[in-house]
């Protein structure tokens, strides 16, 4: 595995490089916070090993740096801050596990081990658009062109939907499916009539038509 070891103090830092590279490990190692922050971004690693304390920029804040970057490299805290609220402090900062000093060797390799055999988690959009059209998930807006558009939940779940699945086929069954969970044909025009209020807000007072209706099949969402 490729490994980022993040240690300021060099007697650790060489005992951990020195058993790491002797597993078979390529390792890179950096002693600031703010050096391992741009290490990180631009580096592909397995696994991010993480002193809380650094110079620069402590383990905490660069994790929750890295999160915000959508650097969700696998990220294990090594600590002499062993009490419970430390712990939950180390996760809750985007940690996925977190090793108190002193610690066995054999246990760092393990929980290393571990965290890389975890798929990689995805970040998370919060902004989802096409051409001029863009739907904030975080403060539930939708502008076009800049002008503020005023949708209903089920408007904004189907927008939603559309959005997500953007240049993509959606026939009216997904549609029941996942916006309206409905499972089966309930022989209504549910679909059609939201598409049409939809549209009324999102297109007509616009030059360009994004939402369109592939005849026979279903609908979908234009870039």
């Amino acid at each position: 595995m490729k490994l980022l070891l993040i240690e300021d103090d060099a007697t650790i830092a060489d005992y951990l490089l020195g058993g790491l590279r002797q597993e078979g490990h390529v390792v890179d190692h950096v002693a600031d916070g703010r050096d391992a922050l741009s290490q990180a971004i631009s580096g592909s690693y397995d696994v991010l090993i993480v002193d809380r304390m650094l110079p620069g920029l402590d383990g905490l804040s660069l994790v929750r740096a890295l999160r915000a970057a959508k650097v969700m490299t696998p990220a294990i805290f090594l600590t002499a801050l062993g009490g419970v609220d430390d712990r939950i402090e180390g996760l809750q900062a985007g940690g996925d596990d977190y090793l108190v000093k002193p610690f066995a060797f054999g246990e760092l390799l393990a929980r290393i081990g571990a965290l890389a055999r975890r798929p990689v988690q995805q970040a998370t959009e919060t902004v989802l658009s096409a051409g001029d059209l863009r739907m904030d998930l975080i403060r539930r807006t939708v502008t076009r062109s800049g002008v503020e558009i005023d949708l209903l939940p089920r408007e904004f779940a189907l927008l939603e939907h559309l959005l997500r699945r953007k240049g993509r086929v959606q026939t009216r069954t997904m549609l029941l499916e996942s916006v309206w969970d409905i499972s089966f044909d309930p022989q209504t025009n549910v679909v059609e009539t939201h598409v049409s209020r939809l549209r009324a807000k999102v297109d007509r007072p616009f030059d360009r038509e994004l939402i369109r209706t592939v005849r026979g099949a279903g609908y979908k969402i234009d870039g």
